[in-house]
């Protein structure tokens, strides 16, 4: 079946030229984040500019506060999956998984706007967006659809590039989001256009599956305003004001969502529906759409207060997240036919601990440098046979 899967993942990334950052990118980095075409990340994530002997202009300095946030992002999207299986019978876990959904995508999203905000529409940020984008969603969408016919039992599904399956929502919403993002910088009052844009959609039922359209719509807010915001908002953000200021508000949320775990809220941080598919009032929509978004926002400034700034162990990761967001879906849908949530231990209080263990020590092996090696022609596809001499095409890593 359709899952609604993440967030999940953004996936951001840093680079030396203005290139649009989504799940699949990565560029030459520099000290302060230019706009960046690209995550989970492209949180998400920026494009790497193809290495070659025609290039001779140095390397910059990445920045790692932006690879650090599409590190620790993408391990809460792995995490989040791991613990769907856990969350009947378990308020708490419920309630932290109500948690991370409110904050997570978002994340990754504005920060994948942020990185977007050099996409003009030329040539070589196309041919990125190909590349880094379109391949990898195509490729990814025959190959969760093979593999789920086995872990769904569904032989006889069909591959559909337009209803994407599982994690690939994330890259077709990016894609669209990209195309349109020279239109949001032209119009005036862009985030209140995309807001009324998302509580539109979610008056509407009949917004079907294609290309995941409640999603890209209702997300969209959070995209425009990561193309509105400059790397000073970001700092202010990480003010140790804002860092202490974090500790209560995330203990608030986590008691709300504490609180609102039985009454079933956390489908309304998918995105994925309209209001009557969800059993509730068609005003709901507009309402809800109102206070997810400014939830989110709150949670997320909390988030990036406490993402460290230096560099870490995990910085390099973050140039990878793309790899261990599209990889990490095999392993959780290996999970059902395996039979690894079937062990009664596992529901109890430090089986959910080694199951979030185990998804983090997953999705960060599957974003170190081996795995990189062997999945980069499907993630980070060069395809300069594909286009005319004259223009860049472009690896992505989120």
């Amino acid at each position: 079946m359709r899952q609604e899967g993440i967030g999940q993942a953004t996936l951001p990334s840093n680079g030396t030229e203005p290139t649009p950052a989504g799940p699949a990118q990565a560029e030459p980095p520099q000290t302060q984040p230019p706009p960046v075409e690209a995550p989970p990340a492209e949180p998400t994530p920026a494009e790497p500019t193809p290495a070659g002997p025609a290039q001779a202009a140095p390397a910059k300095k990445r920045d790692a506060f932006f690879d650090n946030a599409k590190y620790l992002a993408i391990l809460l999207v792995a995490v989040g999956h791991a613990w769907e299986p856990l969350r009947e019978g378990s308020r708490t876990v419920t309630a932290f998984y109500t948690l991370v959904y409110a904050f997570h995508m978002p994340a990754f999203i504005v920060i994948s706007g942020h990185f977007s905000r050099g996409f003009d529409g030329s040539p070589q940020r196309v041919k990125r967006l190909i590349t880094g984008v379109a391949v990898p969603y195509v490729v990814f969408e025959v190959a969760y659809t093979l593999v789920t016919r086995w872990t769904d039992d569904a032989p006889d599904r069909d591959v559909s590039l337009l209803d994407p399956l599982y994690l690939t929502w994330f890259l077709a919403a990016l894609f669209v989001w990209r195309l349109t993002a020279p239109v949001w910088r032209l119009v005036r009052r862009p985030l209140p256009l995309a807001l009324a844009v998302a509580m539109l959609a979610t008056l509407s039922p009949a917004i079907g599956k294609d290309l995941d359209l409640q999603r890209v719509l209702q997300f969209l807010p959070y995209f425009v305003l990561g193309l509105l915001l400059k790397p000073e908002h970001f700092r202010l953000v990480r003010r140790r004001a804002v860092r202490v200021a974090s500790v209560p508000v995330f203990a608030a949320a986590l008691a709300v969502a504490y609180w609102a775990a039985p009454r079933g809220v956390y489908p309304w941080f998918f995105h994925n529906d309209s209001a009557v598919q969800l059993g509730a009032p068609a005003w709901y929509g507009p309402v809800m759409t109102l206070a997810t978004f400014g939830c989110s926002l709150v949670l997320v400034a909390c988030f990036l207060a406490w993402v460290p700034g230096r560099h870490t162990w995990f910085t390099a990761l973050g140039a990878a997240t793309l790899y261990g967001y599209l990889l990490h879906g095999f392993v959780k849908q290996a999970a059902g036919p395996a039979h690894w949530y079937d062990h009664p231990w596992i529901h109890q209080p430090l089986g959910a601990l080694a199951v979030t263990l185990v998804a983090a020590l997953t999705v960060t092996l599957l974003c170190t440098s081996p795995v990189r090696r062997v999945f980069r022609c499907v993630v980070e596809p060069r395809a300069e046979w594909a286009f005319r001499r004259g223009g860049e095409g472009g690896r992505a890593a989120a």
